[in-house]
């Protein structure tokens, strides 16, 4: 399994939002306005995903008290961390999309100015997700073994 790369996930992103201007400008006068805490769900996740970034970082590096990570934890935890940095570049583009479209609403549509809060507290959210779950990839690898002296045994 190879590691998230960060250009994919803005190419996941600039597609989502192009695709999603593109729905929006066709057919945003017939929707409902959008609800207001929509996106904090993922900035939720982010949270979680965060401690347990932090909590496996720990237990992965052997500081005295931490319990050892069972191997399939930290695989499960790796397939969490790459799913959520997928969903959460793909939202993020979504709301980013959503904000293109408003943003030149805003000054003749009240429910524009509502749309507008949600997508930034969605972009918010989803981009936390998005820096949470690389955080967890990256506190799921394996620590370099320690060095050794190659002197010692030369004395």
């Amino acid at each position: 399994m190879k590691f998230t790369r960060i250009r994919d996930l803005f190419g996941i992103a600039l597609v989502a939002a192009l695709l999603t201007a593109i729905v929006l400008r066709l057919a945003y006068a017939d929707l409902p306005t959008l609800p207001r805490l929509a996106g904090v769900t993922f900035g939720v996740l982010a949270v979680v995903e965060a401690i347990l970034a932090w909590q496996l970082r720990i237990r992965i590096t052997g500081k005295p008290g931490a319990r050892p990570v069972q191997p399939l934890t930290a695989a499960r935890a790796v397939a969490l961390a790459k799913a959520s940095s997928l969903v959460g570049a793909f939202m993020a583009g979504v709301w980013a999309g959503v904000v293109v479209t408003v943003l030149p609403l805003v000054a003749v549509s009240p429910a524009a100015g509502a749309d507008q809060t949600t997508a930034f507290i969605g972009l918010v959210g989803s981009a936390a997700l998005v820096a949470a779950a690389l955080w967890l990839e990256h506190c799921c690898r394996t620590p370099d073994p320690p060095q050794q002296d190659d002197n010692v045994g030369l004395r």
